[in-house]
C-alpha cells in the first residue's frame, strides 16, 4: 500500500487514481452529484500554518475533480464547504468517528450550504472516506521532528505553486 502524507498533492493524486481504477466506487456513488470542499483548519504544531481546502466533485458517481482550491474557488464552485481541525479529519479518515455524529456535535462545521443538503451526503460519507484512504495516510502527529520540518517546507512549496 502506498504511503502518502496527509493533505499533500500526492495524496489527492493517489486518491484520484485509485478511485478511477476501482469501478466499485463509481457504482456505489452513482446517485451522488455534489461539489463539496473540506477545510482543514490551521494547526501550526502539525505543520499546517494556514487553513487549506481541498474539494471532491462528483457527477453521478464520476469523480470529476479532486484538488486543492483557494478560498474564493471553494466558495464559488462548491455547494458545500465543511471545516474541521486536522485532528478531527484524522479521526474520520481513520474511521474512529462517524461523519453524521461529528457533524451534529459541531466537530465538523458547515461553512457553506444547507444543513439538510449536507445530511444527504451522509449516506455516502463512508464510501468517500474509503476512497480517500486507499493509501496509508501519515499524519503530522505521527512524523518525526525532521519529517515534520520537511512536511512544513513541502506544504509551503506546493501551496505557492498551486496558489492555495
Amino acid at each position: 500500500m502506498t504511503v502518502c502524507q496527509y493533505c499533500t498533492p500526492e495524496w489527492l493524486e493517489e486518491s484520484d487514481k485509485n478511485y478511477k481504477q476501482n469501478p466499485d466506487f463509481k457504482e456505489r456513488l452513482k446517485k451522488l452529484s455534489i461539489k463539496v470542499c473540506y477545510r482543514v483548519k490551521a494547526e501550526p504544531a502539525w505543520g499546517i500554518d494556514d487553513d487549506i481546502i481541498f474539494g471532491m466533485f462528483f457527477d453521478h458517481g464520476e469523480l470529476t475533480k479532486i484538488a486543492f482550491l483557494d478560498e474564493e474557488e471553494a466558495l464559488s464552485e462548491a455547494e458545500f464547504v465543511l471545516g474541521a481541525a486536522p485532528q478531527e479529519w484524522k479521526r474520520l479518515l481513520r474511521k474512529e468517528g462517524k461523519f453524521v455524529t461529528d457533524f451534529m456535535l459541531g466537530k465538523v462545521a458547515l461553512e457553506q450550504g444547507s444543513k439538510v443538503g449536507v445530511l444527504g451526503l451522509a449516506p455516502n460519507a463512508d464510501t468517500i472516506i474509503e476512497a480517500l484512504t486507499q493509501v496509508k495516510l501519515q499524519f503530522p502527529d505521527e512524523m518525526s521532528e525532521d519529517e515534520l520540518d520537511r512536511y512544513r517546507s513541502r506544504m509551503v512549496e506546493f501551496r505557492e505553486e498551486l496558489g492555495v
